[in-house]
């Protein structure tokens, strides 16, 4: 049996920090619905595999390398994917990275606290990266009047945690942005919803001893007693992305095992 409240045949996505993790796995899940899949990166290391793996399941897909904080480089982004693929249906922001320093010296432990800079650039990479995806491609999708936005956020955005006040306000911040944001496209027939995975790790960045060392260190926190995998984190943007959830908007949903709670 099949559901095409679920497919994403003829449609055209465009993941923003695509080419691993959370938004690789969301790429590889909506090609595989039959989306055309954009993949935008901030460094060529992986993109090209990503993008690869979506022209292996028979839709196209383009590999571009974009610093998604800065404003020029996003514009010149959606006027190149627009005009390369057509009309964007699907938008996913995932760019993010974690940052583990305490916010000032703490007595008796050693190691770095936050600088400035830190601040400042983990803010800009978790949080000003998915404002610049939704007002460079915004427009676009109002001007169609259809569309769905899917902001990656994390459990950290209401489980709080030492050492991560930077990563921990981006991401809150994301979901308030997402839920404002979602008022005010709503009447426009555009969606805006966020997915906050909990311990999803990396395989490009970890051997595989380490990902086993990961998943016997920290699935003993996880109500379920395992670790995520990209797929379920794909299947999930999957049900956002498509009229499975037409009727959700403003929503933040929890994908981490029961981390959050």
């Amino acid at each position: 049996m099949t559901l095409p409240e679920f497919s994403l045949e003829g449609q055209n996505a465009v993941i923003i920090g695509g080419s691993r993790g959370i938004g690789r796995g969301i790429a590889r899940v909506l090609a595989e619905a039959g989306a055309d899949v954009a993949v935008v990166a901030r460094t060529s290391t992986h993109v090209e595999g990503a993008a690869q793996e979506v022209r292996d399941m028979g839709r196209r897909s383009i590999a571009l390398t974009v610093d998604a904080t800065n404003a020029t480089q996003m514009d010149d982004l959606a006027h190149r994917v627009i005009e390369e693929f057509g009309p964007i249906d699907v938008l996913v922001n995932s760019v993010g990275e974690s940052i583990r320093r305490p916010l000032v010296p703490l007595p008796d432990e050693p190691g770095d606290a936050l600088t400035a800079q830190d601040w400042q650039s983990y803010l800009d990479l978790n949080l000003s990266s998915v404002y610049q995806g939704c007002r460079a491609f915004g427009p676009h999708l109002l001007d169609r009047r259809r569309g769905r936005v899917i902001n990656v956020s994390s459990f950290a955005s209401v489980q709080a945690n030492v050492n991560m006040t930077v990563y921990a306000a981006a991401k809150a911040a994301i979901t308030r942005f997402t839920e404002s944001l979602a008022m005010e496209w709503g009447p426009y027939g555009v969606r805006v919803n966020a997915l906050s995975p909990g311990v999803f790790p990396d395989p490009d960045q970890k051997t595989p001893e380490e990902l086993q060392a990961s998943r016997e260190r920290l699935s003993q926190d996880i109500p379920l007693r395992r670790l995520g995998t990209l797929r379920e984190a794909g299947l999930l943007a999957l049900f956002l992305a498509s009229d499975a959830s037409a009727y959700i908007t403003g929503g933040n949903f929890f994908i981490d095992g029961g981390l959050s709670i």
